[in-house]
C-alpha cells in the first residue's frame, strides 16, 4: 500500500507539469554513458515514448564521439583532436557521417519504437535542416602579430536552421531523432558539428520550452563541489570568470545561456548516468541537475 501510495503522489507531482508542458517542445542533446549502457539507453527510450505519449513534442539530437572513435582504429586512422575538436579530413568526415547519421542514428530510433514510440531518424541533410558553414579556429603564437589559423577540415558550425521537417514530423505524432551533420549546398560538402551548439540552435529556432544536455557529470558544482540547482547568467558569468566552471563544462554553459538569450525558457545540464533523469529533470519539484533561466 506504501509503495501504490508513493506513486499515485510521484502523479499528482508530476501533474502541473504535465499541464504546462503540454503540446511544448523540448530538445534534448543526447549523449555520454547514456548511450553507451544498455540499462540507460532502455530507459531513456522509455522516458522519451512517455513524453510524446503525454503530449509533449521531444526533439533529439545526438552526439556519438566513442562510436566514431572505434571504428576509426578498426581501420587503422590515428584521430586527432585540436583544443578538443576532431581534426575531419575528407576520409574522416566519410567515417563521422556513416557512424552518426547511419549505426548511432538507426539504433536511437530502434530502441525508442521498440518502446512503443514513433522515432524517424535524419541528418542535417534532410530537408535542409541544418544549413552549415566550415569553422574556423584562431589561436595566438606569441611569434606571430597576428591568430593564427588552424584548418580543422570537416568541422563545422551552424549558419541556419530550416525546421519545415521537423514541425511535419511533430503534427504528425513523430519523434525527430537528429544526427549532428551540417550541409552546405553551395560547396557540397557535409560538416561534423558539436552536437551541443546544433541542440542549442535547434531549440531556438523552434521556440522550445526546454534545452536538456544529458551529460557524464551531475551539474555544475560549486567551488565546495556542491551541486547548483539553478543559475541565472550573471550568476554563470562570475563563475566562470572566477574559474569554479572550468574546462569542458564551460562550452556546455554557454551553450545553455546562448539558448535562454535566444527565448528559450530554460536550458538544463543533467547526469544522464541517473535512471530515468530526464523525466526527473522535467517532471518532478526536485529535478536531478542545473537549470538556466532569466529569472
Amino acid at each position: 500500500m506504501k509503495h501504490a501510495t508513493a506513486i499515485a503522489a510521484t502523479l499528482v507531482e508530476a501533474l502541473p507539469y504535465l499541464q504546462r508542458f503540454s503540446e511544448q517542445t523540448i530538445v534534448i542533446k543526447y549523449g555520454g554513458n547514456a548511450m553507451v549502457e544498455e540499462e540507460l539507453k532502455a530507459n531513456f527510450a522509455t522516458d522519451i515514448t512517455l513524453l510524446k505519449q503525454v503530449g509533449i513534442n521531444p526533439v533529439i539530437i545526438h552526439g556519438g564521439g566513442p562510436q566514431i572513435g572505434k571504428v576509426l582504429n578498426k581501420i587503422g586512422k590515428q584521430a586527432e583532436f585540436i583544443e578538443g575538436m576532431r581534426v575531419t579530413d575528407s576520409e574522416t568526415m566519410d567515417i563521422v557521417e556513416m557512424v552518426l547519421a547511419g549505426l548511432v542514428n538507426k539504433e536511437i530510433v530502434a530502441n525508442i519504437n521498440k518502446a512503443g514510440g514513433k522515432a524517424v531518424g535524419l541528418s542535417g541533410k534532410d530537408g535542409g535542416l541544418i544549413c552549415a558553414r566550415k569553422m574556423q579556429l584562431e589561436r595566438n603564437d606569441p611569434e606571430l602579430d597576428v591568430p593564427e589559423i588552424i584548418d580543422l577540415g570537416h568541422v563545422g558550425h551552424v549558419h541556419a536552421i530550416h525546421p519545415e521537417i521537423l514541425e511535419l514530423l511533430e503534427e504528425d505524432r513523430f519523434i525527430p531523432v537528429i544526427a549532428p551533420v551540417g550541409y552546405n549546398k553551395a560547396e557540397g560538402q557535409s560538416y561534423n558539428i558539436n552536437a551541443d551548439l546544433v541542440a542549442g540552435a535547434i531549440a531556438a529556432k523552434l521556440g522550445a520550452a526546454k534545452l536538456v544536455l544529458l551529460t557524464d557529470v551531475h551539474g555544475v558544482l560549486d567551488q565546495n563541489n556542491d551541486l547548483c540547482s539553478s543559475l541565472t547568467p550573471s550568476q554563470t558569468a562570475a563563475m566562470i570568470d572566477n574559474g569554479t566552471i572550468t574546462g569542458g563544462m564551460i562550452p556546455k554553459a554557454q551553450c545553455c545561456l546562448d539558448a535562454v538569450a535566444a527565448g528559450v525558457a530554460q536550458a538544463h545540464i543533467i547526469d544522464g548516468r541517473k535512471p530515468h533523469a530526464l523525466l526527473l529533470e522535467i517532471l518532478t519539484d526536485a529535478g536531478v541537475g542545473t537549470v538556466f533561466s532569466n529569472a
